[in-house]
C-alpha cells in the first residue's frame, strides 16, 4: 500500500523521547523552550511560541491580538476548517474571499471586496505548501490598517520571494503527523512582537503571566517536552524532508504534464512551494475524480481530497447563515485530488504512481 502521508519517525526522535521520559520533566520545560528558540531562528523571527495544536495557534493568536465580539476577519472558504472555527472561537465573524484558481490561496482581489469598518484581520492560508500573494496581503493590510496572521500549517519552510511563510507579520504553524514535520500533536506560533509573546503565553497557560497569578483568562494549550523533543529533531530533518517532496513533485510533474484533462501543481515563480501536498486538478468531464479514485484504490495507491466541501458549505456553517457563492473554491472542491508525495516514498512507488495514472488516460 503506498500511503497518502508517512511521517519519518526514526531512532533520533524515539532517543530524544526517551531521554525527556527518563528525566522525569515530562511537561512544559528546557525543551520546549529550546524548541522555540531554534524554531524561531529556522523561520526569522524574534520569538515562536509552543503550543499544543496549529488550531491552538491559530486561536491564541486571534486572542493576543485583541480579535473578538463585532470583529471580522477575512480568510479562504478552501481550507481545513479549523482555519475558520479559531474565528469564532474568538466571537469574532469568519468572512470568507474566493480563492486563485491557479495556487488555490486568498485571491487579494477578493480580499480587498470584503473589507468593512469591522474588518480587523486577514487569515491567508498557504494550501499545501504554496505561500500566499505575501506582497499583495501585506500591501492590503497595512493600507486598512489590518492584522496579518499567516496559516502556514501546511507549509513549513516554503518562502515567498526567499522569505519564510510565519515570517511576515503573526505565523502559525501545526506540527500534525502528516506535516512536513512532526511532533504528534503540536502547534507554533512566530513574532517579533513583544506583546503578542506576552499575551500568547498567558493564553496558552491559564491566563498567567507567573506562577498562580492570574491576568487574563486563558487555557491549557501548552506544549510537552515530550513534544518538543521530536520537533528538536525534525526541525533538523525539515529542510532535507522538504527537498524530498519538491524532488518527488517534480518527478510527477514530468511525468504527468501532458496528459489532457489532468493540471499539475502550479508554481508562482516568486515561491518555494514544499508540497505538503501534490494536488491535481481533474477535469471531470474527461474522466471523472471518481474513477480515477477506485482504479488507484484498486492499486493500493491512496490518494485524497482536500477539501471536498468549501467551509461555507459545512451543515455548521449553513445553520449559521453563511449562503454565500464562491464559484471558484465550490468548481474546486469538485476537481481536486491529492497524491502521494511524502519523503518516504521510493523510485518504485514514485513510478506505480504516475504510470497507473498514465494509464488511466491512455
Amino acid at each position: 500500500m503506498i500511503q497518502l502521508s508517512k511521517p519519518l519517525i526514526g531512532e533520533d526522535e524515539i532517543n530524544a523521547v526517551a531521554e525527556v521520559m527518563k528525566s522525569g520533566n515530562i511537561a512544559e520545560g528546557q525543551k520546549v523552550k529550546n524548541f522555540e528558540e531554534y524554531f524561531a531562528k529556522y523561520i526569522g523571527t524574534d520569538y515562536a511560541i509552543a503550543v499544543n495544536s496549529g488550531t491552538a495557534a491559530l486561536h491564541i493568536s486571534l486572542l493576543a491580538h485583541n480579535i473578538g465580539n463585532s470583529d471580522e476577519v477575512i480568510t479562504t472558504p478552501f481550507s481545513f476548517i479549523a482555519t475558520a472555527n479559531s474565528i469564532l472561537h474568538t466571537g469574532a465573524t469568519p468572512i470568507f474571499a474566493d480563492i486563485d484558481e491557479k495556487t488555490f490561496n486568498i485571491k487579494p482581489e477578493s480580499i480587498v471586496e470584503k473589507i468593512t469598518s469591522k474588518t480587523k484581520a486577514i487569515i491567508p492560508v498557504h494550501l499545501y505548501g504554496h505561500p500566499s500573494d505575501m506582497n499583495v496581503i501585506m500591501e492590503i493590510a497595512e493600507d486598512y490598517n489590518l492584522i496579518v496572521i499567516e496559516d502556514a500549517c501546511q507549509s513549513h519552510g516554503a518562502e515567498f520571494n526567499n522569505k519564510k511563510v510565519g515570517s511576515f507579520e503573526t505565523g502559525t504553524f501545526s506540527f500534525y503527523p502528516t506535516k512536513n514535520m512532526t511532533t504528534g500533536e503540536g502547534g507554533m506560533i512566530t513574532t517579533n512582537n513583544k506583546n503578542i509573546v506576552k499575551r500568547a503565553k498567558m493564553i496558552r497557560s491559564h491566563g498567567s503571566s507567573k506562577r498562580y497569578f492570574h491576568e487574563i483568562l486563558g487555557y491549557n494549550m501548552r506544549m510537552t517536552d515530550i513534544s518538543a523533543a521530536i520537533g528538536l529533531v525534525q526541525l533538523q530533518k525539515l529542510d532535507d524532508f522538504n527537498e524530498k517532496r519538491i524532488k518527488n513533485a517534480k518527478y510527477i510533474s514530468n511525468k504527468l504534464c501532458n496528459i489532457h484533462g489532468l493540471t499539475i501543481p502550479h508554481i508562482d515563480k516568486r515561491c518555494k512551494h514544499v508540497f505538503h501536498q501534490y494536488t491535481l486538478k481533474i477535469n471531470n468531464n474527461i474522466i471523472s475524480r471518481e474513477k480515477i479514485e477506485k482504479i488507484l484504490s484498486e492499486k493500493e495507491i491512496v490518494t485524497g481530497i482536500y477539501y471536498p466541501t468549501p467551509i461555507h458549505k459545512q451543515p455548521f456553517y449553513k445553520k449559521l447563515g453563511y449562503n454565500n457563492s464562491f464559484p471558484i473554491s465550490e468548481k474546486l472542491s469538485t476537481e481536486v485530488l491529492s497524491l502521494p508525495v511524502h519523503p518516504g516514498l521510493n523510485s518504485s512507488e514514485l513510478n506505480k504512481i504516475t504510470e497507473t495514472i498514465k494509464e488511466i488516460y491512455e
